[in-house]
């Protein structure tokens, strides 16, 4: 073999893999088409956050990157949800002091987990890092899988992990189809400055047509700065990215309840469709999926990265526990058996979410606030719902 481990994508998920089955004593090779942007105001920068909540934390620093990000990152330490579309607004706190000694997770930006991430690969010896080299053909037999590259290369290796996105060209080339759901809906995704201090809260403000939700970043240029993800129908989102700056920032002030103060734009503002995508399975002959190649969900409740994370998890517990067979068939479908039951629940709940939030009925804005002030207001239940919806562990 050429290696153990072929990862097809260089996304955070496929560095996050690469690094941790290196740190396992595999062989990988990661391959990606286009090399990482690593800096904020670079053309093409990913702009988005991502908030690792407790268990990803832990599996990031198994595979030992937290070291290179602890001290990036902004601490999370309450998740507030705002109803706005009442009056009064209806607004309820989760502070992870209720069940935890740790905060619910820890917010990076995106370009930054990149630039961390490339630079940890580098120094592992047993890590073969190609940015600009796409994957560009599958075939596999009982033993091996063999991966043909735009570097004109061929490699045989025991395992493919496809973690090359929603379009995956390695899920293409196995066959393997998806089911898509989608709601008219696209995000915007930039930064802002406030008055405010975030004081390490997570809000997610709800209204009609999709939540605007505010997570902490550290402080820009010496003022309070939040991420914030936008939702809303897709003609409006066309809409508000076609703005100048000064009436973006009237729109969204107005869309912000006020709860931070004035808000300041402080970066770009790309747009993406926002789905629900999964796989109608997650393996096939020496191939596992993993992260959007798998599955596909809107940015809501921060179950994104930290599900692909579980994809991980899961796949390096089971490369670790027969390392001989690494790629055969029994593991990989004792990975399918271990994430799909998991990964079916999740989207249904996301995509059942999403749908709520869209609604602008009276109606159904008042439920919608009623119920969040139920799932608050008893003990019991909130302490579930952040040990499952967050990851949280109790003491």
């Amino acid at each position: 073999m050429d290696c153990d481990i072929l990862i097809s994508g260089g996304g955070i998920a496929g560095l996050t893999a690469a690094s941790a089955f290196g740190r396992a004593g595999f062989s990988v090779l990661i391959v990606d088409p286009a090399p990482p942007v690593t800096s904020r105001d670079a053309e093409g920068a990913d702009l988005r956050t991502t908030a690792f909540l407790q268990p990803a934390r832990d599996f990031l620093d198994r595979a030992g990157l937290w070291a290179r990000l602890a001290d990036h990152a902004t601490p999370l330490q309450v998740m507030r949800i705002a109803d706005i579309s009442q009056d009064p607004p209806v607004i309820r706190e989760f502070d992870a002091i209720d069940i935890s000694d740790a905060p619910f997770g820890w917010n990076l930006p995106n370009w930054l987990l990149r630039r961390e991430m490339s630079a940890a690969l580098e120094e592992m010896p047993n890590v073969d890092y190609r940015p600009g080299t796409a994957t560009t053909s599958l075939f596999t037999r009982t033993r091996e899988a063999r991966v043909s590259l735009s570097d004109g290369s061929r490699v045989k290796t025991r395992l493919v992990i496809a973690a090359d996105g929603r379009g995956s060209p390695m899920r293409e080339a196995a066959g393997i189809g998806v089911h898509t759901m989608r709601f008219g809906q696209k995000a915007l995704a930039f930064a802002v400055t406030h008055e405010r201090p975030h004081d390490n809260v997570s809000t997610e403000i709800h209204r009609e047509g999709g939540p605007f939700t505010l997570v902490p970043l550290p402080d820009h240029e010496g003022k309070p700065s939040s991420a914030i993800v936008w939702m809303c129908d897709a003609a409006e989102a066309d809409r508000l990215a076609a703005l100048d700056t000064d009436a973006f920032e009237t729109e969204m002030n107005v869309r912000s309840g006020g709860l931070y103060g004035t808000l300041s734009l402080a970066s770009r503002r790309p747009t993406w469709p926002i789905v629900t995508q999964a796989a109608e399975r997650l393996t096939s002959e020496r191939l596992a999926l993993v992260a959007e190649a798998a599955h596909v969900m809107p940015p809501i409740g921060a179950q994104g990265l930290n599900m692909s994370l579980k994809d991980l998890a899961a796949l390096l517990e089971l490369a670790e526990a027969r390392p001989n067979e690494l790629g055969d068939s029994k593991m990989l479908e004792s990975y399918a058996r271990a994430r799909m039951p998991d990964i079916r629940l999740r989207l249904s709940g996301i995509a059942a979410l999403n749908r709520a939030s869209q609604q602008g009925l009276p109606l159904l804005q008042a439920a919608r606030a009623k119920g969040l002030g139920l799932l608050h207001d008893a003990a019991p239940v909130r302490r579930a719902l952040m040990e499952l919806g967050l990851g949280a562990r109790s003491r």
